[in-house]
């Protein structure tokens, strides 16, 4: 390929925006909304997706030599002021769940040497564990730091009988050695698609939801399919579109929404609607 062909290339690669039409006419395009002014940081979205998920609890040890299991997590910030000297600092803490992004540009994607890691026609950044050899490339590459390597063969030492009754049967337990990631919940995506085709349909808005935006006592997350311009998630992504536009600058005052690390064009299907402040406070 020739310089000004690569010139070209990297020059239209770079003016492309998220959701340009990439799924117009398709079905099923999965996305998802979080609203941090709603979010308590009460970690239902965690314990939810540990049990539907069939993550293990690692336990204390391993989780400070970094080997935690967490698919989602909930990282905590402190704005300008002194509260982390407070006798509670989480009183004046700001939560924030992190949870695989499902990029469209995922750089987890390009470097994993036997394809393990793909996107599907709906939008996932799925993970293939059978075809994992466990080089954590995928991890070293993602900027955003939520994939997750088995050190140990947990379904040994994890759920000793019978405690592995308590295990989801839709969801395989997955072995030493494999990277494992967020889903989407991506069994009950497959069930809703499953069903809604036997009755010749689409799924519907609000047919399926994941199990942290079940799980969520506030509704901070929102679910949905991006594809439907009727679904709630794709009207609340409107927001973070009008950011984008360069022609309503004076509308951006009024836009909450934003994406994770947007700068490296990763394109993330998640959509973080800001905490709203008192500026006159």
């Amino acid at each position: 390929m020739s310089l000004s062909n690569l010139i070209k290339n990297w020059s239209s690669l770079r003016v492309r925006r998220p959701y340009e039409g990439q799924y117009k006419g398709k079905d099923y395009k999965w996305a998802m909304v979080i609203d941090l002014d709603a979010c308590t940081g009460c970690n239902a979205c965690t314990t939810a997706c540990y049990a539907e998920n069939n993550l293990p609890v690692v336990g204390k040890e391993a989780f400070a030599k970094g080997q935690a299991m967490h698919w989602i997590r909930i990282e905590r910030y402190w704005g300008p002021g002194d509260h982390m000297t407070e006798e509670f600092p989480d009183r004046g803490a700001q939560f924030l769940p992190m949870l695989c992004q499902q990029c469209e540009a995922a750089p987890c994607e390009v470097v994993c040497p036997v394809g393990a890691t793909h996107h599907t026609p709906d939008g996932l950044n799925s993970q293939v564990y059978n075809r994992c050899i466990g080089s954590r490339y995928c991890s070293a590459n993602c900027p955003y730091k939520v994939r997750y390597f088995n050190w140990w063969q947990y379904p040994e030492r994890a759920w000793p009988n019978p405690l592995e009754l308590q295990l989801n049967p839709d969801v395989t337990v997955r072995s030493k050695g494999v990277m494992e990631k967020c889903t989407f919940c991506v069994q009950r995506l497959t069930e809703a698609k499953s069903r809604a085709r036997t009755e010749n349909r689409l799924v519907a808005d609000g047919e399926v939801i994941t199990a942290c935006a079940q799980a969520c006592p506030t509704s901070a997350i929102t679910f949905g399919n991006l594809a439907d311009e009727k679904s709630t998630v794709a009207k609340m992504w409107q927001l973070h579109q009008i950011k984008l536009a360069s022609d309503v600058q004076e509308k951006e005052d009024d836009v909450r929404g934003y994406r994770i690390l947007e700068d490296l064009r990763t394109y993330p299907s998640i959509v973080y609607l800001e905490q709203v402040r008192d500026l006159e406070a």
